[in-house]
Parts: C-alpha cells; sequence; structure tokens
C-alpha cells in the first residue's frame, strides 16, 4: 500500500516542491514577504509528512517480511515415561534399558498388578517398594507414586549389579535381568550347579541350559547346590531375552532417530 501511495503523491509533490524552493520555477501568483514564508512553512509541515511516511513505509516493509520461528527440537520418545527413566538412568543402566524392562513388565502400564503382587510400570514386589523407598526416609511406604516405583526398581537392579560385579560387563546384565524376574538366589543355585558340574558359570549361555534343569528332580534334590528347591526357569530365560530384544531395539530407533535429525 505504501509503495503505492509513495509512487502516485508523495514523489509529484516532493519533485513539484523542491524545483519551487530551488528558484526553478515561479510560484505563480504567491507574492510578497507573508506569503512566501507561508509556503515555506507548508512545505516543511509537508516534509514532515513525508518523513513520517517514510518510516511507516519502513516499518511496514519490516513487517511484511516473514519472520523465521525456531522450531522445537524433536525429541526422541518410546513412552509417556521417559523423562521418569532419564531421571534416574545412569552410566550402567541406561534410559532406554530401563523403557524396555519397563515395557516387558507392565507395557508401561503403572496400574498393573501381577498375580504375586508385583504392581506399577516395574512391577515392583511391595516389600522391595517398602524397602526401596525407606532409603529415601519416606514415611508413607504405602503410596502409590510412578516415580517411586521406578527409583526402587533401579535401586534393586543396581544392587543386583554390585551382587555379580565378578560377572563381565558383556555377560553381567544377563544375570541382573534374570534376578530382577526371579530373584538372585535361584541364579545363584544355577551357578553352584554349573560349577559342580565344571560347566563355565560366568556364561549366561550355560547357565540357561542349568536353568531349565531346575524343575527336574535330579537336579533340585541336589540340596548342596540347589540351596532354594526346585524351579521353573522358562519364563526367566524367556525374559530375559525380551527384554534386551526391546533394548536392541530401542538402541536402533535412537540412532535412526539421531541420524535423520542430525542431517546426516
Amino acid at each position: 500500500m505504501y509503495n503505492i501511495l509513495f509512487a502516485q503523491h508523495i514523489l509529484p509533490y516532493i519533485r513539484q516542491n523542491v524545483i519551487i524552493l530551488c528558484g526553478f520555477e515561479p510560484m505563480g501568483n504567491l507574492q510578497g514577504p507573508e506569503l512566501t514564508v507561508g509556503r515555506v512553512v507548508s512545505l516543511l509541515l509537508g516534509a514532515a509528512v513525508i518523513t513520517t511516511l517514510f518510516l511507516l513505509r519502513g516499518y511496514n516493509d519490516n513487517n511484511d517480511e516473514p519472520q523465521t520461528e525456531e522450531q522445537p527440537k524433536e525429541v526422541f520418545v518410546l513412552s509417556p515415561y521417559d523423562d521418569i527413566f532419564k531421571e534416574y538412568a545412569d552410566s550402567v543402566f541406561d534410559w532406554k534399558l530401563l523403557a524396555a524392562i519397563a515395557y516387558v513388565e507392565s507395557g508401561f502400564d503403572t496400574l498393573k498388578v501381577s498375580r504375586a503382587g508385583a504392581s506399577g510400570l516395574m512391577q515392583v514386589m511391595p516389600v522391595t517398594y517398602r524397602y526401596m523407598i525407606a532409603r529415601l526416609d519416606i514415611k508413607d511406604s504405602d503410596s502409590v507414586s510412578t516415580r517411586l516405583n521406578v527409583y526402587a526398581a533401579v535401586q534393586q537392579l543396581s544392587d543386583m549389579n554390585r551382587q555379580f560385579s565378578f560377572i563381565s560387563d558383556g555377560e553381567r546384565l544377563n544375570y541382573v535381568l534374570a534376578s530382577y524376574n526371579c530373584g538372585h538366589s535361584h541364579v545363584f543355585d544355577a551357578m553352584r550347579i554349573a560349577r559342580s558340574e565344571g560347566i563355565n558359570r560366568y556364561r549366561w549361555s550355560n547357565i540357561e541350559e542349568v536353568i531349565r534343569r531346575m524343575n527336574l528332580e535330579e537336579t533340585y534334590l541336589d540340596t548342596v547346590n540347589c540351596k532354594f528347591g526346585k524351579f521353573n526357569g522358562d519364563e526367566t530365560i524367556r525374559y530375559v531375552r525380551k527384554v534386551r530384544r526391546k533394548y536392541r531395539e530401542y538402541c536402533r530407533r535412537d540412532s535412526l532417530f539421531n541420524s535423520v535429525n542430525s542431517g546426516a
């Protein structure tokens, strides 16, 4: 709009009055000092108007330019609870691993309760939950909290990781996950049985084979090594595999997301 106004009206006005003021064109019937002064005042007022219009024109030109808004950074999302997983993750338990455990345990259902009484996102047993959050000096240990449920699970996983510190880094996670599923007692039973049979107990594939036999009399009646009795370990073996498979999937998805969004 201002471009049209400037070209059609303002520019001719400027041209005409600059010629008059500079003496290149007579003022016609405007004679005498009063009229000359009046005309000069009029021209000065016109100049002020023109200056104002110039400023308005520049302001509108700037406003007409498209504004580049900073787009919000995209974030890789696995669940509604990613922030909690990230809060309690550390160098041992990556937040994607915690998410994988939660997915296998509860399908991200914070209200799920198992037949054994395990509850929440991470399916923590009530006694474990109360014991773990006692470390935070929280009086109401029966309160329902997804954040505390994850905290209790991570504390339990960390304790198990320390218990199996003698296992190599590449193998240890299997022992920790198995213990989280069935309790460390049965895992230590399997390791004792493996040692008594001359089997390498520090390799998870060997322990898997022993666990499969712990529901057979010939195995669980060995009370010296199988101190905690009969155990059907098929579910535990499947559990470890499910969590590790889901964790690998999450890592691949995270890597792909970062690759796409970094422009690589």
